[in-house]
This record gives structure tokens, C-alpha cells and sequence, in this order.
């Protein structure tokens, strides 16, 4: 490719880069009014929603000891969130789930599995880890894809 074929092409995705057609909105945040700590529950960009990392505390923010109990309140959780930016949990397709003992990983599946449709299940990952905030067992959370209604 010659120095004027370059500067075309350079020239031409510039151009397609800053089009109306191709501008992105800003970012929109949601916060949680009973966040622990100085991050958004949720943040949309565009048609994607981001759900930040939920722990299984209940409405009154008191964490129960028992795993099953957490692991069911953080998916109400991040229910909760992602209804603040417009979204459901159909439109989840990623999750990131966090646990200090990785022997509950069946129970955790057993919840897991309610919130969403057979066949439909989010891609996911999971972390052992050493500690969360809290104290908690697990923290959970995802990704959407929910086009702006």
C-alpha cells in the first residue's frame, strides 16, 4: 500500500469514526441508595448494562449467615440493579461470581440456575477467593444486553 492509499484509508475511517451515525451516548450511571461503598450499581453504555459486584445482603442490609440465604439475595440483588438501568435478568449474558468456599459451588447452582430460562444460562466464570466485603460468601455480577426502550 502506497503513502496516498494509506492516507486515504487512515482518512476514511476517521471520517466513519466521528459520523452521527457512529456517535455513542455517554455512559449513564445508577446508584443503589444502599451501597456500601463509592461505585455505581449499575452503569449503562449504550445497550449494554454493567452490574457492579453484589453481595447477599437483604433489604435491611443485614448479611445471613447461611450460604443458600446469600446466594439467593445477591441474585434478587442484581435483580434489583439491573431494573434500575432498564433490564431484566433475560437479557444477562455474562456473570462473575466470587466465593470463599468453592464447596459451595452446587448449592450456589441450584439457585443460580431459577433465575434464569433452561438453555438460556449467561456465560460465567468463577473466583475462589480469600475475603469479601462483609464477610460474605459470594459476590456476584454481570453483564446485559438491553437495547434502550
Amino acid at each position: 500500500m502506497n503513502r496516498t492509499s494509506k492516507f486515504l484509508a487512515v482518512a476514511a475511517l476517521t471520517a466513519l469514526g466521528t459520523s452521527s451515525a457512529y456517535a455513542q451516548s455517554a455512559p449513564k450511571f445508577y446508584e443503589d441508595s444502599a451501597a456500601i461503598a463509592p461505585f455505581s450499581a449499575a452503569v449503562r453504555v449504550e445497550n449494554t448494562v454493567f452490574v457492579s459486584g453484589v453481595i447477599g445482603v437483604d433489604a435491611s442490609g443485614h448479611l445471613p449467615a447461611d450460604f443458600s440465604a446469600q446466594a439467593t439475595n445477591a441474585m434478587h440483588n442484581i435483580e434489583k440493579e439491573l431494573h434500575l438501568a432498564g433490564a431484566d435478568m433475560s437479557q444477562v449474558f455474562k456473570c462473575d461470581v466470587a466465593m470463599t468456599d468453592m464447596k459451595n459451588w452446587p448449592a450456589f447452582n441450584e439457585i443460580y440456575k431459577t433465575f434464569f430460562k433452561p438453555h438460556a444460562y449467561p456465560v460465567r466464570m468463577a473466583d475462589g477467593v480469600v475475603a469479601l466485603a462483609k464477610g460474605a460468601s459470594l459476590e456476584l455480577e454481570c453483564e446485559a444486553y438491553a437495547p434502550a426502550k
